[in-house]
């Protein structure tokens, strides 16, 4: 079922799937996991990228931990956002190693101590797997509303011919919306994968990245 974004603000519209993502058991939870694994393991963008960005699930966001598990199976190298401790509206992407111990940010989010050896430009990477809190078809997404994806993605809106990183959401069906309102800075998704499958449909057969 798709929630009609009409007459609804930013912020209703997060209260409304962010509910409905609450709302799902921890069975449900699991078994969405594996089925956006099924999703997005075997297709061309995740077989041949080599640095890939995932998150960490929290607020009943769709989890892509084992997505994470089989990027390092593979031999990819694999990165997790970092909030700045200055200026604190930053976030980087810092590398992890299999089996890594992390912290909780001040979110309560867990990420890495940060090591400078170990970020890597947005721009650089080949894949960034990003959460958001509603999506639509064309491409639309809807964050938590700090903006940290929005910020470290603005040089894409300066370079129109920007090729990297592909980026694409991740959420369960139930976050699908028609059509978001959208503002200037909101940079589009090249597509969102669900439990269920890719939008818009087209899209799952983009092609890979080189590195």
């Amino acid at each position: 079922m798709t929630l009609s974004a009409q007459g609804l603000s930013r912020r209703e519209l997060r209260r409304l799937l962010r509910q409905a993502r609450r709302q799902l058991g921890s069975s449900a939870q699991r078994q969405a996991a594996r089925k956006l694994r099924g999703q997005l393991s075997h297709h061309p963008l995740f077989r041949r990228a080599r640095h890939i960005a995932l998150y960490l699930p929290n607020d009943g966001e769709i989890d892509p931990r084992p997505l994470l598990e089989e990027a390092q199976r593979r031999g990819k190298i694999v990165y997790l956002p970092l909030l700045n401790a200055w200026p604190r509206t930053r976030m980087v992407f810092q590398r992890i190693e299999p089996g890594e111990k992390l912290y909780p940010n001040r979110f309560g989010i867990a990420e890495p101590r940060p090591s400078r050896a170990r970020q890597r430009p947005t721009w650089a990477l080949s894949l960034l797997l990003m959460p958001l809190v509603g999506f639509d078809p064309q491409g639309g997404r809807l964050g938590m509303g700090g903006g940290f994806y929005d910020r470290s993605l603005a040089f894409r809106q300066r370079r129109n011919n920007a090729t990297r990183p592909v980026l694409i959401g991740l959420a369960h069906e139930c976050q699908k919306v028609d059509q978001l309102p959208l503002e200037r800075w909101d940079v589009p998704l090249q597509a969102t994968v669900t439990d269920a499958g890719w939008y818009p449909e087209a899209q799952s057969r983009l092609s890979a990245v080189p590195d």
